[in-house]
């Protein structure tokens, strides 16, 4: 990895899914550029680890959505990165008793007519909070608020009808066996990305743009800047002069929080490969858990909003307990003996992310087309919160950095 250069022409903050989106769509214009990345790793909220000898752990975004347009894909083959194009557990394969056929049918014809009511609501033009369309009194209400927490991040009163409808999903969901943030690694492989050097100002003053590091200090022309929105919300980053249009747009698009464990499952062959375990708990704060991902010796555990939140801020170890204990509730006692932690996220709490991806509070749906909007023919904006219909996902990310890219192109070009 090169060192931090005293000048390029185009600085690229970030070095998750957008970052390394707009590096490699610089590569060959003849420009020179680098990606300044405060972790020590590739990736951003991608991130994969090896829990234990037999256990690959997604501890960020794990699922390619919408794969038939993820172009995640096409990278994935060309790099040779196994696909896993089995349906995904969520609806079908239920384990165990904790959810009954009967019951999981009732709750999913109440989903469904909760996504109709919302569809009529955008339809409308109604940049209302989702949970207006919930129908009064429904007793799969908290369940499904607690859908919203592992999809958005956010209970329903914090989401965006308008938001909401515009995400795309074609409901083809893929997976990388080998994990989702390797593959998002090995795309920025051949990037020049100064690690550990995180940005603190952007002065966009004078002549050249000033950006000030933990490493140093270096000038460039151009700027693309892939933080996630908390970051630029809370002025972690901040800008000279200010950008309060920038601030307010990514205060519209804070990120939410979804967290995962893994848990080592002994005499796993007695356990189905791919099942679903959720209960009809009839509570928001609830976990969802996929057994035996890939057919490995493990229970993967999710969890969301104000639920993960809370979980997090119990300490390390909280989020694994909490599995357990819903489990053995599930399952019965005899089941603790044979899981161990491994690993667990705590999005909120990482520094460089302070959350785990966007959505757009009531009546900010507009925001995410105002923060990707660039400043002065100089400062441009990628990253998942930036994308008009992908946000929230990886490629989603990775699209809108190639799109900055070609904006910087293009700036340069009519200079």
């Amino acid at each position: 990895m090169p060192t931090l250069p005293a000048s390029v022409d185009i600085a690229i903050i970030g070095a998750g899914a957008a970052g390394l989106g707009a590096a490699n769509a610089l590569a060959g214009s003849g420009r020179s550029a680098i990606v300044l990345e405060a972790r020590n790793r590739l990736g951003g909220r991608a991130w994969t680890v090896q829990a234990s000898p037999e256990v690959t752990f997604d501890v960020g975004c794990g699922w390619l959505h919408s794969a038939d347009q993820n172009s995640f894909v096409a990278i994935a083959r060309q790099l040779g990165f196994e696909l896993n194009t089995n349906l995904p557990p969520w609806r079908e394969r239920a384990f165990g008793n904790a959810f009954p056929q009967a019951e999981r049918d009732d709750f999913m014809r109440a989903m469904d007519a909760f996504y109709e009511r919302l569809w009529q609501a955008a339809l409308k033009g109604k940049d209302e909070p989702a949970s207006l369309s919930l129908e009064p009194g429904n007793r799969w209400n908290p369940m499904i608020d607690a859908i919203s927490t592992y999809i958005n991040g956010c209970e329903l009163k914090d989401m965006s009808t308008l938001d909401w409808d515009a995400y795309e999903d074609s409901d083809l969901n893929w997976r990388v066996r080998r994990g989702y943030g390797a593959l998002i690694a090995a795309y920025g492989a051949a990037c020049p990305v100064a690690l550990s050097c995180n940005v603190t100002l952007i002065d966009h003053s004078g002549k050249r743009l000033r950006i000030e590091t933990s490493q140093g200090t270096l000038t460039a022309d151009k700027a693309i800047v892939t933080v996630p929105t908390n970051l630029i919300a809370d002025e972690a980053i901040r800008f000279s002069p200010p950008l309060p249009a920038k601030v307010d747009a990514a205060s519209g698009l804070p990120l939410g929080v979804d967290d995962k464990v893994t848990l080592a499952l002994s005499d796993a062959e007695a356990f189905p490969k791919e099942a679903n375990l959720r209960g009809a708990t009839m509570r928001t704060d609830m976990g969802t858990y996929h057994i035996r991902p890939f057919g490995q010796p493990c229970i993967e555990g999710f969890f969301g909003g104000s639920f993960a939140r809370a979980l997090e801020d119990g300490g390390e170890g909280a989020i694994a307990a909490q599995s357990i204990d819903e489990i053995a509730g599930f399952l019965g006692n005899d089941i603790r003996r044979k899981l161990t932690p491994l690993y667990e996220s705590r999005w909120a709490h990482d520094p460089f992310a302070r959350g785990s991806y966007s959505h757009a509070l009531p009546g900010h749906a507009g925001d995410r087309a105002a923060l990707a909007a660039p400043v002065d023919g100089r400062l441009f904006f990628a990253g998942e919160a930036t994308s008009p219909s992908f946000f929230s996902t990886a490629h989603g990310a990775r699209d809108s950095g190639e799109r900055a890219a070609k904006e910087v192109l293009a700036a340069i070009g009519r200079q």
